[in-house]
């Protein structure tokens, strides 16, 4: 670190030197030879995109970020792999900003899932599956050794998520493609709402020079990372809940079903469990009144960028609205499938803490006795995770089909396979009695 904060100090001389007409021979000149002329033959694309980088313009090393103890082929193990403190170093208020934000706490929020620790580790940390996305996040000293003893040494950063090596390129993490990567597929498939709604639509058009230079195509950037913050979080968080309870009796209801059915309230009490603080600890959801407006007069002010400020507040309360009535249909498919827990027609699995569906579990058949999760909990967390996420993240995306064919319809579809496989489980129930 004392030598990056020494070239930090020299890189802010070099301007004076030059304006006095020296010529200067950066003193970390050597090192980034060394490093070159072997990895030019080893790992050329890596040379390529470093040389392609604004550390190369300002001859920023590999030394700086990798340390100094690797030196020959035999031993790369010895090179550091650097993480967000290391960027941190000229990238303060990046850091700063990123740690208050929603990214911050994607790897945090997948190992306290527990689903995480019954699934194939390789699908967890290796680099694909979940911990291929959810590697986001500022990782303890503790957590960094116990990836490299298993051997997940090259995740250890999350700028590269978005700046990806060793380009770093800030264009790159400006176009919408960069979110792309995660934010697509089963249960939050953003990109595909977007590039197929009228924003998207928008920027694709201009990109390919079909609209003015100034018109306005906002990105995922505009919207959730505006102004360049990487403070990044919705009103509603990831699971589309929040409290304190709605003053509409009915919706308070079918919410209070729902955090049962997280396991953020007991199913037996109604009183909170453990769940509730590593909810929202990891800012999975808005826990008070004023945290989830804090977050929709920043989307009502993004949006007023463009339209009115009634017609974002309305186009907004009425994804509220949808979110709503997809709850009432989600209840009543988590009280049909309790209630086949409850009288003893579906098994519980031993590593669910009470019988009622938990969704923290999710569709998994990752080991033990969750290989027999039942098949109208499968049809149960479907529900949920896809076309639930997907009729409400529709509507606020604006996009038809989303919000209708692939959301709503198929909620109201899936409480129909629900309602039909309860009544042949119910029927079979009682012809295995007599």
């Amino acid at each position: 670190m004392k030598r990056a904060l020494w070239k930090s100090c020299f890189l802010l001389t070099i301007p004076t030197v030059l304006l006095l007409g020296f010529a200067v021979t950066p003193l970390w000149a050597d090192d980034a030879d060394a490093c070159i002329s072997c990895h030019e033959k080893s790992t050329p694309g890596q040379v390529k995109d470093w040389r392609s980088s604004r550390h190369a313009e300002m001859e920023i090393s590999c030394i700086y970020c990798h340390g100094d103890n690797h030196t020959t082929a035999e031993d790369g193990k010895l090179a550091q792999m650097p993480d967000e403190h290391v960027c941190k170093m000229c990238h303060e208020e990046q850091f700063e900003s990123f740690a208050k934000g929603k990214h911050n706490f994607g790897w945090r929020a997948l190992n306290a899932l527990p689903i995480t620790h019954v699934e194939p580790d390789e699908l967890m940390e290796g680099g694909s599956g979940c911990g291929g996305c959810h590697n986001m996040g500022i990782k303890s000293e503790e957590e960094k050794k116990e990836r490299l003893a298993k051997g997940y040494r090259y995740q250890t950063n999350s700028c590269d998520e978005c700046h990806t090596r060793h380009s770093f390129s800030k264009k790159e993490a400006q176009d919408p493609r960069a979110c792309q990567q995660c934010h697509m597929g089963y249960d939050h498939p953003q990109w595909e709402m977007w590039s197929s709604a009228k924003h998207g639509t928008r920027w694709f058009a201009k990109e390919a020079g079909r609209l003015p230079e100034d018109a306005a195509v906002p990105t995922c950037q505009t919207c959730h990372l505006p102004n360049g913050t990487h403070e990044n979080r919705t009103a509603w968080g990831f699971f589309g809940v929040r409290l304190p309870l709605p003053e509409d009796k009915q919706w308070a209801a079918d919410r209070v079903t729902i955090l049962k059915a997280l396991g953020v309230l007991s199913p037996e009490t109604g009183e909170p469990t453990d769940r509730l603080e590593m909810v929202t600890s990891l800012d999975m959801i808005r826990s008070t009144q004023e945290a989830w407006q804090t977050e929709r007069d920043k989307m009502i002010q993004t949006c007023s960028g463009c339209h009115s400020k009634s017609y974002a507040t309305s186009r907004l309360e009425m994804g509220d609205s949808m979110l709503q009535k997809a709850d009432r249909v989600m209840a009543q498919a988590i009280e049909i499938v309790a209630g086949l827990y409850k009288d003893g027609i579906i098994k519980k699995p031993e590593a669910y803490a009470f019988a009622y569906p938990d969704f923290l579990y999710y569709m998994q058949t990752g080991g033990g006795d969750m290989e027999n999760l039942s098949n109208i909990d499968q049809t149960l967390f479907e529900l949920f995770m896809k076309h639930r996420m997907r009729t409400y993240q529709g509507q606020f995306h604006v996009n038809p089909d989303y919000a209708y064919w692939y959301g709503w319809a198929m909620m109201t579809q899936g409480l129909g396979k629900i309602q039909a496989e309860a009544k042949k489980l119910r029927t079979l129930h009682e012809l295995t009695k007599k």
